[in-house]
């Protein structure tokens, strides 16, 4: 009880909210290159105030169940093949927080959410901090998806976390507004800003549905238009925007960054919420 009392003291809530970030992670590479996406994520973490913790819904944490991450020290985890040896040599040391993963579970009264003691940190959360911050110094933590619901119940279940952008958390989802990786031009990869029309078209949607605050719209994605079903052919990469875009509430502003489309059928298109 006493560790619960002090850890309601350290994350009080504050006068001030957090942002709240969607990010459009793209290649794992990213983590280890110096070029346009990683720069904007380094100059993001020097923007927005230190946070007390943060928290990522990642695309690469699909479950049964949502479960959040609850141990002191998580693991870096290389959920991916086919890269130099360099990528799978990194280590983000970020500490966790079991206090934190309770209190988080606490907000959440539907569903029940478990305490997960054997995750770590996938790419879609380190490739990104490790740019936003290098120290590795701030308790990272992850919720997963549950993959056998649809983009209502996760828009409901991430409005029951409101209340951690008063308390100094960051919430960050990290996957890609247009990820089709069986469409992608390998040979235009290092062609900038090279999408199919297709993918320009629905960048553009989604931006100005974000812009226009139209949730409906973006939780039914499937029936905007054609178009969609290419952007999104699985939900696993978009799904992270739906936690984001239900944290918005009337006063926050929105912002993008990084948008740009990568071999063809990939966007890079971020949103700063707040």
């Amino acid at each position: 009880m006493g560790s619960i009392r002090a850890l309601n003291e350290a994350f009080k809530e504050e006068d001030t909210k957090m942002p709240v970030l969607f990010i459009g992670h793209g290649s794992p590479m990213n983590g280890i290159e110096d070029n346009d996406f990683s720069n904007r994520w380094k100059k993001i973490g020097q923007e927005v105030i230190p946070p007390k913790a943060v928290l990522v819904v990642s695309a690469h944490w699909l479950t049964k169940g949502t479960h959040i991450t609850a141990m002191d020290a998580p693991k870096t985890i290389h959920d991916f093949g086919g890269f130099p040896q360099e990528l799978f040599d990194v280590q983000y040391p970020a500490p966790g927080s079991i206090e934190v993963a309770k209190q988080t579970s606490a907000l959440i009264t539907d569903p029940h959410i478990e305490l997960d003691h054997e995750w770590g940190l996938d790419h879609g959360a380190w490739t990104v901090l490790r740019h936003m911050y290098p120290n590795a110094d701030i308790p990272v933590l992850q919720l997963s998806i549950d993959y056998n619901k649809p983009a209502q119940y996760h828009y409901d279940l991430a409005k029951q976390l409101a209340a951690l952008r008063k308390k100094g958390v960051l919430i960050v989802g990290s996957g890609n507004m247009v990820h089709n990786l069986r469409m992608v031009a390998w040979d235009k990869l290092n062609e900038p800003s090279y999408g199919f029309d297709w993918a320009h078209e629905m960048n553009s949607i989604f931006k100005q549905k974000i812009s226009d605050k139209d949730h409906a719209a973006l939780i039914n994605y499937e029936k905007l238009n054609a178009a969609a079903k290419l952007a999104i052919p699985t939900p696993d990469h978009y799904y992270p925007l739906i936690y984001t875009l239900a944290l918005q509430d009337d006063k926050d502003e929105v912002s993008f960054f990084n948008d740009q489309a990568v071999g063809g059928s990939l966007t890079m298109t971020s949103v700063r919420i707040g």
